[in-house]
Formats: C-alpha cells, structure tokens, sequence
C-alpha cells in the first residue's frame, strides 16, 4: 500500500527556505517604503531577477514538481515578507497563465520570455479582462475583436479596468468578445505584443492595499494585433464558436481557465498576509505586558491566537488540494479550486483584522505592520473573483443546478 505523507519533500524545503529568505531579507525592510512611495519597485524586481526568483525558468521548475505544491510554497513565503512587492513580482504569472492556458506551445515560446524581460532590462506583463461594468459577469464583456481578413490582423476595441501593471508591462494578454451573442462562450485572448499603438493606461488607480503593485484602467483604440496574437489560434477559435453556436458543449472562456489555473496560488498569497499577522500578533502578545503579566496569558488573547492559527492551517490544507488536483488533472467537481481562494481569503481578513485588534492603538499606527496587512489582505474577498462568486461556483458545483 502506497504511503501517505504531508511531509514537504527535500526540494520544497529548500524552496520554502530560499524563498523565505528573500522575503526576510530584501522584501520586508523594503515594504514600508514602498506602500508609502505607491510605486512599482523595479530595484526589488531586479533583485529577484538576479537570483533566480523572476522569470519563465523559476515558473517552469516550480509547474514541474508533480505534487503542484512548489508554486504556493513559494507564493506564501514572498507574500509573508510584502503583498504589495510579492505581486509586482509574482504579478505577471498570471497573463503567463493566461498563454500557457490558451496558447499553442509556439506562442509559448515567442511571447513567455517577452512577458520577464531580462536581468538587465526585467519587463512585467498585464492580463487584462474586468470591465467597468464586466467584472464578476464576465458575460457582460464589452470589449471587441474584430478579425480583418485583408491585413491577417484583429483589431480591438474597449476598455479594461483594475489591471495588474496595466500600460507599464510589456506584453499584454487582453480577453475581447468575438461573437457578442454567445456571452462567454464567443470571448477569446489576444497577446498585445510591447510597443502597439493604440493602448494606453491615462493612469495608475490609487488603491486602499498592495500599494506596490501598479494597477490601471487600459484603453484600446483601435489596436491592430498580427493574426498569431490570437491564443491557441484562429482554426481553434472558429471551431469553438462552430460548438458554441449549435448549443454543443465547449471548453470554458480565456478569462475562466486562467482563473482555475490561478485560484489556489492567489489563496497561498493571501496565507502568506496572513501568517505574517499571526506570527507578529504572537511575537506582540509575548512581550506586552499589562496588569503585571503578558497579554497572552490571558484566555481571550491566547485563544484567539489559536483560532487564528488553526484557520491559517485549514486554509492551508484547502490550497495544497486544489493545488494538487489542478497540477494532476483533477478535475474541481466540488469547486475545490474556488474553496481555497474563498477560505484562505476570508482568513486573511480575519486574521489581519484580530491582529490589529490585539495590538490595540499600536495596531493602528504604521509604525506596526499590521495595519499594512490588514489593508493588502481584504483584496484577497474581491479579486480573481469575489467571495460571493467563489460561493456560488461551489454551490453550482455541488448542486448541479444553476444558482443565481
């Protein structure tokens, strides 16, 4: 009988510790300054460049362990030293999710590498798809592609909202509707190589958390793509909506697979917010002294540490599963994927919440990183699908009826 192990193996242990070294070491001294400055930290990005932690490579040893586990060990560790930094590094992973889901292995090859850059020169990429009125109903999505036969070129029209390094990355990965009848299903994803006119972001949206991490609203007039832009590609595309259009079963939308793709690693970032409240809290609750004893020997506080710990650990054990069974092919019958980015995003906020409490006035200065934490943590209810639509891809998953 096959044995049954939660051991990290040697290689994730290394990981987790090298990872976390980076954190401790370059990434939370810096974290401050950084939320404060409300900029992309470029010097950070290089830094973990030049060690090996930003780019394609990093990506593709991380996909290789067959456990799926490596990638949220090393998210959780990055997003323990600074949400805010950890998503300008780990950010562009998800417009690389989007081509690895949606594209052919050659598109791969030609647009993956562009999406990092170099070590001397380290770029960022942009996977754009909410709207200003298409955000949880991405059916609602307004933006267009429209294929020109003459030049072998699609032309997109529309407006993009809350993008993660909207108009400063290089490559972006913009979902546009081909066929507006067909809701989702007539949506596809286009790369928008460096350089094409006719996208803009006016300018970057001054946000409540992960105030390192640019976001911005994206513009395309009339931006023309090489007909290869089109993920997975033209033939692909026509036979889906030929599916779609006789009311036979299809593969899921552009924007939907890169979310299942991303959900558990989104949820291991929220952990990695959380872990660093509770760890501090701990730390806090061990030294403070009032009435002539530390707080944590009072049952309130120690109790409400030990909540904070034990729902740090389940949310941990929802996110190595979905990350397990997304890496293996299993499929989320049960919405297991929308599980642990719903738990471990409710425990963040949670968690950070009782953090701030504990401190007392001291958890609301800046002086104390937790009410940083607290502010970064609450975007893990809303992005990458808010926690009312993860609750209602689980109901629908359970139930086998459409929910509404």
């Amino acid at each position: 009988m096959a044995e049954f192990s939660l051991d990290l193996n040697e290689e994730q242990r290394d990981l987790r510790d090298w990872v976390h070294g980076f954190a401790a070491e370059v990434v939370r001294p810096a974290a401050a300054e950084w939320d404060a400055r409300e900029e992309t930290p470029w010097p950070i990005i290089q830094e973990a460049a030049k060690v090996g932690l930003y780019g394609f490579e990093f990506l593709a040893t991380c996909w290789a362990d067959p456990t799926g586990l490596s990638l949220p060990i090393a998210s959780e560790e990055l997003f323990w030293g600074d949400a805010g930094i950890g998503l300008s590094i780990f950010g562009t992973g998800l417009a690389v999710a989007a081509i690895y889901g949606a594209g052919t292995p050659d598109q791969m090859v030609e647009w993956v590498p562009q999406c990092f850059g170099d070590v001397d020169q380290p770029a960022v990429a942009a996977f754009c798809t909410s709207e200003p009125e298409a955000g949880s109903d991405v059916g609602a999505m307004r933006t267009r592609a429209v294929y020109d036969e003459a030049t072998d070129e699609w032309v997109l029209r529309g407006q993009k909202a809350y993008a993660t390094n909207g108009g400063i990355a290089g490559v972006h990965v913009v979902t546009a509707s081909v066929e507006p009848e067909l809701g989702s299903r007539g949506q596809a994803a286009f790369v928008v190589p460096p350089g094409t006119a006719g996208l803009n972001a006016t300018r970057k949206l001054r946000k409540l958390g992960l105030r390192a991490s640019h976001t911005a609203d994206v513009f395309l007039d009339d931006v023309r793509v090489p007909g290869r832009c089109l993920l997975g590609g033209r033939d692909a595309l026509l036979e889906r909506l030929d599916r779609a259009r006789s009311g036979r079963k299809a593969s899921g939308q552009a924007a939907m697979r890169t979310f299942e793709l991303s959900r558990p690693t989104v949820g291991a970032q929220a952990l990695g917010v959380a872990r660093a409240a509770y760890e501090y809290a701990l730390d806090y609750a061990k030294e403070r002294v009032q009435f002539g004893r530390p707080i944590i020997e009072n049952q309130a506080v120690a109790f409400a540490l030990a909540d904070m710990k034990m729902e740090i650990d389940a949310a941990r054990l929802l996110v190595w599963r979905a990350s397990w069974m997304g890496r293996n092919n299993r499929p989320f019958t049960a919405g297991e994927g929308s599980m642990s980015k719903l738990k471990a995003g409710e425990v963040a906020v949670a968690v950070t919440d009782r953090a701030v409490q504990l401190l007392g006035g001291a958890g609301f200065l800046r002086d104390h990183p937790v009410e940083r934490w607290y502010r970064d943590a609450k975007i893990y209810t809303i992005f990458e699908g808010t926690s009312e639509i993860q609750r209602l891809v689980i109901s629908r998953a359970i139930s086998g009826m459409q929910i509404r």
